[in-house]
């Protein structure tokens, strides 16, 4: 992770810190990006501030930001849609490696400004650096990394070379991850489960039955870097099989092949300080096997578009105008394909705006989105239908520096997000949700107005942020139970409510131990993997350096049409975690609570609190051209029963129990 003065890519077109972001925002980068890699991207991010997973077992995992998940919250890869089926389905993975990647910004609260409407919960940018925009400093440059894992046999091993031949730079890379299923304490399903439901068979204890994941993925790109700009190409490919848990004998192979474009030009003439496009192709295809048998595939072919173009300073305005294409073309085929063969469309244009009033910064924007879903004909859900749908959205964010290592910024987003063909068009049985979908091809916009407050200290004996937000939806889409039985699974519907969202996130660091000739808590220091400002650079000439970070988040979600709350919100959550560095050795212990969830939807279960400790020790070793880093780190070490409850598998699936994971890399 990385300090407040670091430079945020995903939040705004501009080059702004994440100490002057009007939004919160989150970088897993580095060491603590390595200790938090998990098998699936909802996993890796699990632990920062405000975020929790969808976590269908190892395999699938999606974040879950604020309470929101699914199509409210925008995964892209180098700032371009992932373009796979993670949204239909919450036993649907992410297309892509957690392990390959460099870097991951996460904003918290609507990102619909660059990105769309589908952003109203959140943006995670995932970032890879697979397409160079300039040349490495020695000829060659790459990276070797293995680890292994205690808790599920984890096996994962990578690879990456980047070198260049003249202006153009060559980059390779693989990897392979497997694991076993997934070791747990006591019983896969819950008590308050097994008291209401009598177990078909042999009860699974101490395993998570059909857990496995196992997952190959390669890439090899070129790129072209001149003095004033560059333009690259890359082709990847993305493997995984992976069981579903929810279902014992089923499990997904999942294949995607993408394309992915990249560039921009600097300075290209009097006024523009720059031209940047970027763009990806990808088809998809993922098949569910019920047993050895080929049971449901799905399919998603399409594209993603967009050209920026940031002006120099018009008087004291300065800014970006883009405009963005996406299509993509869906179908699942087989016995439990809920959805008909659907094509979706849109083409946005948008508008960014900032006005630097020192020590008072203004920021400002509005998108105008178009978008079509047309199902086609088909006799299991009938005749073809088409939705089209104009979006106004808009921003406006102030951030204050009343002293010079105090920030108070505000942001308030108005967004309407039209209904995805699932919403409109869904009319089967979806196992993975244990529901039969029904979907409402009439079904109007989702409006909503989003508020955010937070105040942020980069300096000092104690550094770190806190929010609060506040999210009004009208025309809020939820998916309810209807009381009747189809297909032997119940009824649900999708339908239009009011709902509102609120609460915070805490993230300080105290310095308790620097040394004595420097200032404490410079600006220079490190994030940790929890979002937490604070680990610093590893300290000179054997000084000691000791950190307390503390971290805490809450989100409240109500159905304001009926009065109870909406499903599978993250409880209450704090923690604590001790970081004590000496030259190129780092120990860290820590501690986190997550509160028990007694605020459900009428149709699912509460969930009990937990405990986790963690701890790590890790060791970097500079060899001039190459640096050695190796770690362990201890998870769940009291063997805890844990059970998030933002997963739709909650009642049958737990967390892994006490497992170590080793690892080592080597970078040249």
């Amino acid at each position: 992770m990385s300090s407040l003065d670091e430079l945020v890519v995903t939040a705004g077109p501009t080059q702004r810190t994440l100490f002057e972001q009007a939004q919160p925002v989150s970088i897993l980068a580095g060491s603590d990006l390595q200790l938090q890699l998990s098998p699936s991207l909802g996993e890796t991010l699990a632990n920062l501030p405000g975020v929790s997973s969808t976590r269908f077992a190892p395999g699938a995992s999606r974040p879950v930001i604020r309470g929101l998940d699914g199509d409210r919250i925008r995964v892209l890869q180098n700032g371009t849609n992932v373009i796979d089926a993670s949204t239909t389905s919450v036993d649907h993975a992410v297309a892509l490696e957690p392990i390959l990647v460099e870097r991951i910004e996460v904003v918290r609260g609507p990102g619909t400004l660059l990105y769309g409407p589908n952003a109203v919960g959140g943006v995670v940018n995932v970032i890879d650096n697979r397409i160079a925009d300039t040349k490495p400093e020695g000829p060659v440059q790459g990276a070797l990394d293995f680890r292994h894992g205690t808790a599920n046999s984890e096996t994962a091993r990578s690879g990456l070379v980047k070198f260049a031949l003249g202006s153009v730079v060559i980059h390779l890379d693989a990897s392979r991850r497997e694991t076993d299923d997934s070791e747990i304490p006591g019983y896969a399903r819950s008590a308050r489960l097994r008291a209401i439901e009598e177990p078909e068979g042999e009860e699974a204890r101490g395993r998570l039955p059909n857990s496995f994941t196992d997952t190959d993925s390669a890439a090899a790109g070129a790129s072209y870097v001149w003095e004033s700009g560059y333009f690259g190409v890359v082709y990847s490919g993305y493997l995984s099989r992976y069981g579903t848990v929810a279902e014992e004998e089923v499990s997904i192979d999942l294949d995607q092949r993408r394309w992915e474009f990249r560039g921009e030009i600097r300075q290209p003439m009097a006024g523009i300080k720059s031209i940047k496009m970027r763009g990806a192709i990808s088809d998809y295809t993922h098949t569910e096997f019920e047993g050895v048998e080929t049971g449901t595939v799905f399919e998603n072919e399409g594209y993603d578009g967009r050209l920026e173009i940031a002006h120099e300073k018009w008087g004291l305005l300065e800014g970006t105008v883009g405009y963005q294409t996406q299509q993509s073309t869906f179908s699942a085929l087989g016995e439990e394909a809920f959805l008909p063969p659907v094509e979706s469309r849109s083409h946005s244009v948008f508008l960014f705006e900032e006005l630097d009033l020192t020590p008072v910064i203004f920021q400002a924007g509005v998108r105008y989105d178009w978008q079509s879903a047309e199902a086609a004909e088909n006799p299991d859900f009938g005749p073809d239908r088409k939705r089209d749908f104009g979006l106004w959205s808009g921003s406006l964010g102030v951030v204050y520096t009343f002293a010079e290592e105090l920030a108070l910024a505000f942001s308030v987003a108005y967004t309407e997000r039209a209904p995805n063909y699932q919403e409109l068009f869904a009319g089967g049985p979806h196992v993975a949700t244990g529901a039969f979908e029904i979907g409402d091809d009439e079904l109007g916009s989702e409006d909503s107005v989003g508020f955010d407050l937070s105040l942020r200290k980069k300096s000092g004996w104690i550094t770190g942020s806190v929010s609060v937000f506040y999210n009004r939806f009208d025309g809020f889409i939820a998916l309810n139970p209807t009381g009747e039985i189809e297909d032997e699974l119940p009824v649900f519907a999708f339908e239009s409510t009011k709902a509102t969202l609120w609460g915070g996130e805490l993230s300080a660091t105290l310095h308790l131990l620097e040394p004595s000739n420097e200032e404490p808590a410079v600006s220079s220091d490190k994030t940790t993997s929890t979002g937490k400002e604070a680990v610093l650079p590893p300290a000179q000439g054997g000084r000691h350096r000791l950190h307390l970070q503390l971290t805490a988040d809450y989100v409240r979600a109500k159905d304001e049409n009926t009065g109870d709350s909406l499903p599978r919100i993250p409880p209450f959550r704090a923690g604590t975690e001790l970081v004590y560095r000496y030259d190129s050795v780092e120990a860290r212990l820590g501690w986190q609570y997550v509160g028990a969830q007694n605020r459900t939807a009428s149709y699912e279960l509460p969930t009990d609190d937990y405990h986790l400790l963690h701890a790590s020790l890790s060791y970097n070793v500079d060899l001039g051209p190459t640096n050695w880093q190796s770690y362990v780190k201890g998870t769940n070490l009291t063997n805890a029963e844990a059970r998030i409850h933002s997963s739709f598998l909650k009642d049958i699936a737990p967390l892994e129990g006490r497992g170590v994971l080793f690892g080592a890399s080597l970078l040249f």
